[in-house]
This record gives C-alpha cells, structure tokens and sequence, in this order.
C-alpha cells in the first residue's frame, strides 16, 4: 500500500504526466478573446468614424432634402426640390465653372512640379535634408498669413507682380477683380502651398525604385530622361494616383484661399461680379449667410458627387498615361 501511494505522488509529479484540462469557463473566455479582441482594438476607428463622419453625411443628406431654414427651423419634407432648384442655379454653375478653372490651373502645374521637385532632390546634392525640409515650409506656413503675402504681391497699384510686368510693356491688373486674373492668382497660392508637399511623397516613392534599373538603363545608352519617363514615372503611377485624388479633393472643396484673396470687400461672393466664387463658398453662403441650411446642404451633396466623379476620371487618366509609358518602354 506505501508503495502505491508513493507511486502515485510520483505519478503526479512526474512532468509526462497527462496535462489537466482547462476549466470549462476559463475556456469560454479564452474563445471569446480570441473573438472579439481584434475587433475591440480596431473599434476605436469605427466609432470616431461613425460619430465624426458617417453620421453627418447621412444627417447632411437627410437635410438635403427638407426645407429647411437656419432661423425658421424645419419646413418639412420637400423630396429632389432642393437639388432641382440647384440645377436651374445660374450661380451655383457660376461657382462650378470657376471651381474648375481654379482646379485646372493649379492641379496640373502642382503635379507637374512636384515630380520635377521631387526627382531634383533624389539627387546627391549638398544638404539635401535643408532643402526637403524647405520645400514644405509654404504648407505648414499659416493659410491666413499666406493671402495676405499673395494679395499685396497681386495688388493692382503697388503689387511686385504689376511692377514686373511693367517692365515688358504690360499696364497693371487689377487681379481681383478679373475672373481669368483672379483664378490665376488664386492658383498660383495653392501651388506655392501644396507643391511641396505631393513632392516629398513623390520623393517616398522614387527612393524605392530599384537603382538596379537606372544602371541597367545607363548601359544600354537611355538618357536621364528617357529613364525619367519610361522607369520612374511608370513605377511612380500609384503614388502619382494618390497626390493626384488629393489634389483633387482639396481643389474641387477650395474655400479659404479665395475668400482671404478677395478680403473683406464681398469675400463670400468671390467678388462684386462672383468672378472668384466656388462652390464651398457658395454652399456657405447658401447656408450661413442666407441660412438656406437644406439648400446648402443639397449643394454639399452635388460637389461630394463632382470630386467622385472627378476622382474617377483622374484615376482613368494616370493608368492610361502610366500604361502608355510602360506600353512604349516594351
């Protein structure tokens, strides 16, 4: 019997014992961990998301289509009248056709010189680190202090911009106050801010190209450009898609730049003929000035359809361009 019992606490103490299996509701919980835990530490997301972002959009589109008055309260339910009326708004297609005058003109030099910017700093030059730095000063730099800068460099009596078009000839502008001035002065603002930024990213990208393909290319006799155009712009198509939607995005919702441009003289309108007005700004005044809340909130909707739609064909235009490039190396 001494022997047994000895026998056993060896038994028991031995590590190839069998291993004892869980409790059932330490088991329970563990599958529940398992479960759940992933979703727990992504919720945070979701729910800023849902709170900051999901639901004044389904709020937005609700308003959308009430009639509803800033002061008055709600007038009730009106359907598509709000979106109707937008679409027989000569001033709302006023804001449209300057929102993409604007847009053209400064999203397309902006890209371009980025990558240009972006392919000079890859280079080996002395202090390489100052100038990229450099480069995104303009866009941390305060948009306020920014149109202050660029309205007294624009004026039309004491502007340097006059003062150096004066000495090929060219009478003074009063940019403002021009539709086509004023859209090239608005434009010349956002690419002195954002240019350096979609450089940088350029910049991310081209620093993770093989060099490889560079010095295979220099053997073979390709030129700096010719590498330029049939390696690294092809290579470079999902970062260039990216700064390109950006780029979009913020054009299509221009806000404070032409509203500072014009100063305190009818801001909100783009100036006395709307020569300047976009349509962030006009959904403003809709809303804030006029306080037409479901009118603007309409007009909200038709410009979040307008970047998609934009952002749709930008997607098609760099594959197609990118394609066309890689297409051309083979």
């Amino acid at each position: 019997m001494t022997a047994q019992i000895t026998r056993g606490r060896h038994d028991r103490g031995s590590p190839d014992a069998a291993p004892q299996p869980p409790a059932p509701s330490r088991h329970r919980l563990t599958k529940i961990d398992l479960k759940f835990s992933p979703y727990i530490f992504i919720s945070p997301f979701f729910i800023i998301f849902a709170i900051f972002g999901a639901f004044p959009l389904a709020y937005t589109l609700w308003v959308s289509l009430r009639k509803w008055d800033l002061l008055g309260g709600d007038g009730g339910f009106v359907g598509l009248d709000n979106y109707s009326a937008i679409l027989k708004d000569s001033w709302f297609w006023n804001a449209v056709y300057n929102t993409f005058g604007i847009f053209l003109l400064a999203t397309i030099p902006q890209i371009l010189l980025a990558l240009v910017t972006a392919y000079w700093l890859n280079k080996k030059l002395r202090a390489r680190t100052a100038f990229r730095m450099g480069v995104l000063v303009p866009n941390v730099t305060s948009v306020a202090a920014v149109a202050i800068v660029f309205s007294q460099l624009f004026g039309r009596d004491f502007g340097l911009i006059n003062w150096l078009i004066g000495f090929v000839g060219i009478d003074p502008i009063d940019w403002p106050a021009g539709r086509y001035s004023a859209w090239f002065a608005v434009a010349t603002m956002v690419d002195w801010r954002w240019t350096g930024y979609h450089a940088l990213i350029l910049l991310a990208a081209m620093q993770a190209i093989p060099k490889d393909l560079y010095e295979s290319a220099s053997i073979d006799g390709a030129s700096a450009l010719r590498q330029f155009w049939q390696i690294t712009v092809p290579l470079l198509r999902p970062t260039l898609l990216f700064s390109v939607i950006i780029a979009t995005i913020g054009g299509l919702q221009l806000f404070t730049e032409p509203l500072l441009f014009n100063g305190s003289n009818n801001a909100i309108l783009g100036g006395s003929l709307r020569q300047s007005q976009t349509v962030a700004m006009y959904l403003y005044e809709q809303g804030f000035t006029r306080f037409n809340f479901g009118y603007g909130a309409a007009i909200a909707w038709l410009l979040f359809l307008l970047i998609i739609i934009v952002s749709l064909a930008n997607l098609v235009l760099v594959r197609r361009l990118a394609g066309g490039s890689k297409g051309a190396e083979q």
